[in-house]
């Protein structure tokens, strides 16, 4: 199944978000600004996270087809903004010169230009949000920005870091990614004004689902083509990254041969990742990642089940599913 059916329960919803977005991009008087703000609505991405955020906002509702306000819109848009910002800020700290097939802000216009575009989308994420005023969403963005940047630099402090537990690379991913997630269908619930046990349901739905989305990505990483990725692999591997793929493989070898793949990833060199792909592929590493990511993908389920049935819980079901069925352990 493709994204586009599964976001079309809220199509139009979507379709608004795009012209918030477009609206908030094109605002400033400067030109220079408007051109590098452009140059983000000529490459979208997935717009997952407010497709869940209006997705888990009428699932919870309990209604078949639930309104939609604009603050709704807003909050989307806001949630784009702030992952957006978020990756700009990546593509700087891992020297990234493509994203979605197409060349990154860093690699047009350089390091600097894109750190103060990625505030800029900030303030722009956060302007969105105060036009709701609804303290509850200002907390519960605010702290998953937080936990974004807690988590960006526990990993970048942890680089290198060949020992480094699971549960401290799981911590970290929580914080960077699956935190956005969590929030964005929190948020959807607040909006809704539904009771909270379905606010916390929707959190876990989006925590755990955020967080083997960022599993599945870390090994894509190292086993995917760059069609497919949409920008050059292993690059998690280049700047010392250690993620669950490449820990799952060290505790996967005898201690001669761990010695030798930690040189390997120490080393950096060219052909690096062409020999811990092969590695990776003739170890069980593969099915020690798939074994620790199903169980975060099945609890994102459960937690659905304490919603009423609807279109919108379909879809937010579906989406766990295309992650279930993806072929990306076949890479």
């Amino acid at each position: 199944m493709q994204l586009k059916e599964i976001y079309k329960p809220v199509k139009k919803e979507l379709e608004e978000v795009e012209k918030v977005l477009e609206v908030s991009l094109k605002d400033s008087k400067n030109e220079s600004v408007r051109r590098i703000n452009s140059f983000l609505l000529e490459s979208p991405g997935k717009r997952l996270r407010p497709a869940m955020l209006i997705l888990s906002a009428k699932a919870a509702s309990g209604k078949s087809r639930a309104a939609v306000s604009r603050q709704l819109i807003n909050i989307a848009a806001a949630i784009e903004l702030i992952h957006t910002a978020s990756l700009i800020h990546d593509d700087v700290i891992d020297h990234s010169v493509f994203r979605h097939h197409n060349p990154t802000v860093n690699s047009k216009w350089g390091e600097d230009a894109s750190i103060a575009l990625g505030d800029y989308l900030y303030s722009l994420a956060f302007k969105l949000i105060a036009t709701c005023n609804n303290m509850d969403i200002l907390d519960c963005i605010s702290s998953a920005t937080k936990s974004m940047c807690e988590g960006e630099l526990t990993q970048i402090v942890e680089r290198d870091n060949l020992s480094l537990l699971e549960e401290r690379y799981i911590m970290i991913i929580k914080k960077k990614t699956a935190s956005l997630f969590a929030a964005s269908c929190q948020a959807g619930a607040i909006l809704s004004k539904s009771p909270r046990v379905l606010e916390i349901a929707l959190k876990q739905y989006g925590l755990n689902f955020g967080t083997a989305f960022q599993i599945i990505d870390d090994y894509r990483d190292i086993a995917a083509p760059k069609a497919r990725l949409g920008k050059s692999p292993g690059q998690d591997i280049a700047v010392g990254e250690m993620t669950l793929p490449l820990l799952n493989l060290l505790r996967s070898v005898n201690q001669d041969k761990r010695c030798r793949l930690e040189n390997l990833l120490k080393s950096k060199t060219n052909d690096c990742l062409k020999k811990i792909k092969l590695e990776l592929i003739n170890s069980d590493a593969i099915a020690r990642t798939k074994k620790i990511t199903l169980p975060y993908l099945n609890s994102a389920k459960d937690r659905l089940k304490s919603l009423s049935e609807s279109e919108y819980r379909q879809s937010l079901t579906d989406l766990v599913d295309v992650v279930l069925k993806s072929d990306v352990w076949k890479s």
